[in-house]
């Protein structure tokens, strides 16, 4: 299998992904409480998705061995003392990655004027999880705390069991910041119930200044085999448009061209408006509370957001 291209920028630019989701008129949380977009921050390097894997065949050690570069003494861990089969996964993440991903989650707050929760399993893990821990309560001590109290907002750590049963009862209106493979989880979690994977923004934050907009949902095999044999598709394609008008915001912000941002503004109010004048995809107008609502196939729901659009530009 090819590697996820999306993995393969995340991992080159060393950034984080926060994802949010899109709220429109007509389409329910399913958690009641949740009131305001909870948005996710997921470290996008290491951890399991760059493991190394063994099967075990049968009865033996398995060790994590550290070699110094420079020679000096070898320091080694027993993992296991298998009895039959079983299987083993080794995984690392660098101080380097783990700063520059605090860096970006209290940078993010900063700017979005947000609360900002991290949390691990560090009472587990007391050496891989709780050096998360550390690294962010170091920076936070030394380079955003004063920052955080003039602006108002919290930096909170918690477990991450304590931190899902914590969200479950919140409003929202705050980052959840997590490691790589809790991101990924939970923002498909938090994306489903505010309604759709289809319905929330991704962009990926560098601490050297570099950003990254993509469809959180990534690509739609299988609606576009159907695309390719003729047949109708009935794709939400708001996550695409949102990173369309992320990314051209974004390039407004950096070269100073308020008209453009004001583009991309008008943009996302087109299709907010044009969801909750009725007219949507299938996958929300299954969940949709707005009464007979009218079901668009993938081109004619573009084509009802570009006629919204041009009435804004008009």
């Amino acid at each position: 299998m090819w590697k996820s291209p999306n993995g393969t920028i995340r991992a080159i630019l060393d950034g984080t992904v926060f994802r949010c989701p899109i709220v429109v008129k007509g389409i329910e949380p399913c958690v009641k409480n949740w009131k305001k977009p909870i948005t996710l921050a997921r470290h996008a390097y290491g951890d399991v998705y760059k493991n190394a894997e063994m099967q075990i065949p049968g009865p033996g050690e398995v060790k994590l061995v550290y070699t110094p570069a420079d020679g000096s003494g070898e320091q080694t861990v027993s993992v296991y003392k298998f009895e039959g089969s079983g299987v083993v996964q080794g995984q690392y993440n660098l101080d380097e990655s783990i700063e520059n991903f605090a860096k970006s989650c209290f940078g993010y707050a900063l700017e979005t004027k947000q609360d900002i929760w991290f949390a691990t399993k560090d009472t587990v893990s007391k050496k891989y999880d709780h050096r998360f821990k550390d690294i962010f309560a170091d920076l936070y001590q030394k380079e955003y705390k004063e920052k955080f109290e003039a602006a108002g907002i919290e930096y909170f750590y918690t477990l991450i069991d304590d931190a899902v049963a914590r969200v479950m009862k919140a409003e929202g209106g705050f980052i959840w910041a997590c490691k790589n493979y809790d991101g990924d989880v939970m923002s498909d979690m938090v994306s489903s119930a505010f309604g759709s994977l289809a319905m929330m923004t991704s962009v990926l934050v560098s601490p050297h200044g570099y950003y990254e907009y993509e469809a959180a949902h990534g690509t739609v095999q299988r609606h576009y085999y159907k695309h390719l044999k003729g047949e109708e598709t009935s794709t939400n394609s708001v996550a695409t448009i949102f990173a369309w008008s992320g990314a051209l915001r974004k390039r407004g912000e950096l070269d100073g061209n308020k008209e453009l941002m004001a583009f991309a503004d008008k943009l996302e109010k087109a299709t907010i408006d044009t969801i909750e004048s009725g007219k949507m995809t299938r996958d929300l107008a299954l969940m949709t509370t707005l009464p007979n609502p009218t079901v668009l196939n993938s081109k004619n729901f573009i084509v009802a957001v570009r006629g919204k659009l041009e009435e804004l530009l008009s």
